[in-house]
């Protein structure tokens, strides 16, 4: 079992190694994140975001809107549901700024395209350039 832990340990490495952006990667190239690899490709915007600021990332997910900070204005935010503590109740994805796109209804399937940056309480976000409604549903529940 220990060997296990291991293995999905290096393989967990990898993944977030080959998913990468290199040092030279164009800004004007579009970081897909997939379905595929949907959980390692968001942590590796967390862990490595002095990589991505500034840079284009374009994820399908749901759309929600969680209450701001004490009484604040709402958080939007594009999300696939993941592995928590009981079962699916995880969250994986990003806090969006909506800019000039209209907000679409909570629990609607969007494509969202936006610049990585920082926001003024130091959360990662996509400033979003595109949000679009798809009609076809990706995968909800992601475990990788």
């Amino acid at each position: 079992m220990k060997n296990m832990k291991i293995i999905g340990l290096v393989f967990s490495a990898a993944v977030l190694f080959l998913t990468a952006p290199s040092a030279g990667a164009n800004e004007g190239e579009i970081y897909e994140i997939r379905e595929r690899m949907f959980i390692q490709q968001c942590l590796d915007v967390y862990i490595n975001t002095d990589e991505y600021l500034g840079r284009t990332v374009r994820l399908e997910g749901i759309y929600s809107e969680f209450p701001g900070r004490d009484g604040g204005n709402p958080v939007a935010f594009v999300y696939r549901k993941a592995p928590g503590c009981c079962g699916d109740d995880g969250m994986v994805g990003f806090i969006v700024l909506l800019e000039d796109n209209p907000a679409p209804e909570p629990d609607a399937w969007v494509e969202a395209t936006g610049k990585v940056e920082m926001t003024a309480r130091s959360e990662v976000a996509l400033r979003l350039s595109s949000l679009r409604v798809l009609e076809q549903r990706g995968s909800e529940f992601v475990n990788n």
